[in-house]
């Protein structure tokens, strides 16, 4: 990383949209993923809707890319959203951090903050949910349903309400398991599902939304990740924000 640190940075090869919000002195960074990104190309076709343009390493789980001199490039991948959920997503330019920071990830030692914008009023304005999710993963596809046996929890709580037709509601959702969609099933079974959501959503509501608005995005958004992680006998602390996207305060500025 050495002979790459004067301009590693600057010339990360950012998708669409794609903004660097933070990163530390060990390499570790933050990235603001907006709707629609993918966290990493499936294909070469998909390069250019990536979060990172260039090929990726589904062995390695990371990026690489040739340098204006021709030296080669790594970023190290260290957690997935959704291509239709926005907001922040990790990556390291160093594979001894990216190892350290799976496993925090692995042992669940990592704090994400979301915020959704539902379609309803909630009953109450903070609780804990639990619920045992059935998660089918086949094809490349996955399927998450609200009776299995794999745990999910995760504190809700409500952040603002809008009580026009339909009625909506923004709430901030605190996972404490990281299970696939684990949060859009949630919302969806307590008659809170997410605005936008075409797997687990309202269609109808959905519809007549993006009507009005314009706007068919998921309204999901990784609004925070903070943990302290480990390495060469020191701890260090990170903290990353990816401020909530303009159409989600415009639904209540209407």
């Amino acid at each position: 990383m050495s002979a790459l640190a004067a301009d590693y940075w600057a010339n990360l090869p950012l998708g669409r949209e794609v903004r660097l919000i933070k990163r530390d002195e060990n390499g570790l960074a933050a990235l603001a993923k907006p709707a629609g990104v993918l966290s990493h190309p499936n294909t070469p076709g998909d390069q250019p809707r990536a979060l990172l343009t260039c090929a990726y390493d589904h062995d390695r789980e990371c990026f690489a890319w040739r340098t204006a001199d021709g030296a080669e490039a790594r970023f190290w991948l260290l957690n997935r959203l959704d291509s239709a959920t926005s907001g922040v997503i990790l990556g390291t330019a160093d594979e001894t951090v990216a190892r350290a920071i799976k496993d925090h990830f692995a042992r669940r030692q990592v704090a994400k903050v979301y915020q959704a914008l539902v379609f309803g009023i909630p009953r109450v304005p903070k609780e804990v949910w639990r619920d045992r999710l059935a998660i089918d993963k086949r094809g490349g596809s996955i399927r998450t349903g609200p009776s299995g046996n794999i745990p999910a929890e995760a504190l809700f709580s409500v952040l603002r309400r809008h009580p026009g037709s339909p009625p909506l509601a923004l709430v901030q959702l605190d996972p404490k398991t990281g299970r696939s969609h684990q949060l859009r099933v949630q919302c969806a079974r307590r008659g809170l599902p997410i605005v936008g959501d075409q797997t687990y959503g309202d269609f109808r509501l959905n519809r007549a939304f993006a009507k009005a608005t314009g706007c068919k995005r998921l309204f999901l958004h990784s609004m925070t990740t903070r943990f302290s992680y480990a390495l060469a006998g020191r701890v260090f602390d990170f903290h990353a924000t990816a401020p909530l996207p303009e159409e989600f305060v415009a639904v209540f500025e209407a």
